[in-house]
């Protein structure tokens, strides 16, 4: 007997959206490097595991300076997923994808919502040096239900865990360790100790604001402009305060 032929099932692909970063360096590029550089001082991990676009657009760049950027982002161990603002010629088998379209972040239908919540009887992991940044560690939870205001995580956020929420604000009812990181597209706030990293207004909220009931953050920004632990006034590290956007600068003011 011959077997009976089974139709091959059709190929499918399925869409899967990312928050992804945009590096637009601006004229002069060795200011902007100077900055990339001591963000990632402050950092080390910042980088470490993300989705990040070149956008040229605002460089007056040949084939040969766009390969330069291309490779001066390599050495400092920041990989490119694709490029955007350039010629599709000048893209070789060595250069990264040239990258069309996309949205604005704020109109982001959908995003994962990474839980804080460590696991039932795991112990917490022990808080990595500054020099060596964690592995990234992420629980998925249920995504919050549509139209919801913010995000609340009622449990501490341990060290390499990333908490990201582009639709709102993101509140933790506990302590935020070194080395873990909060994305959030309004703003946050911390019922304990900051000491990792809190990124508020990620979509474009110049408005959104950070609150803390203990400021020992490696890192804090408000769309797209940030402050290192070596940029904050001392007075201000170890207190309860509130930071937000003034322009093109970061203000700190305690709080009570």
């Amino acid at each position: 007997m011959t077997a009976p032929t089974r139709p091959r099932p059709s190929l499918r692909f399925r869409g899967r959206s990312f928050l992804a970063l945009v590096l637009a360096p601006e004229p002069p590029a060795e200011t902007w490097f100077a900055e990339l550089d001591a963000l990632m001082k402050g950092s080390p991990g910042f980088f470490v595991g993300r989705a990040v676009i070149l956008d040229v657009a605002a460089l007056d760049l040949d084939k040969a300076g766009l390969e330069a950027v291309v490779a001066d982002l390599a050495s400092r161990g920041v990989k490119l997923m694709g490029v955007q603002g350039t010629r599709p010629s000048w893209l070789g088998p060595n250069m990264p994808p040239l990258i069309a379209g996309g949205r604005d972040a704020d109109v982001i239908e959908a995003a994962d919502a990474i839980s804080a919540e460590p696991a039932k009887g795991a112990e917490a992991a022990p808080e990595p040096k500054a020099a060596e940044p964690p592995a990234a560690a992420t629980i998925a939870v249920p995504e919050p239900p549509r139209g919801a205001p913010a995000l609340i995580i009622d449990a501490p956020v341990r060290s390499g865990q990333t908490i990201m929420y582009p639709e709102g604000d993101v509140t933790v009812l506990g302590h935020v360790a070194s080395g873990s990181e909060i994305i959030a597209g309004g703003s946050i706030h911390v019922y304990g100790a900051l000491r990792g990293r809190a990124i508020a207004g990620s979509t474009g909220n110049a408005k959104a604001r950070i609150f803390c009931r203990k400021l020992e953050a490696e890192l804090v920004a408000i769309d797209g402009l940030y402050k290192t632990a070596e940029d904050i006034d001392s007075q201000y590290r170890g207190q309860p305060v509130q930071l937000w956007l003034d322009g093109e600068a970061i203000l700190v003011a305690a709080l009570g």
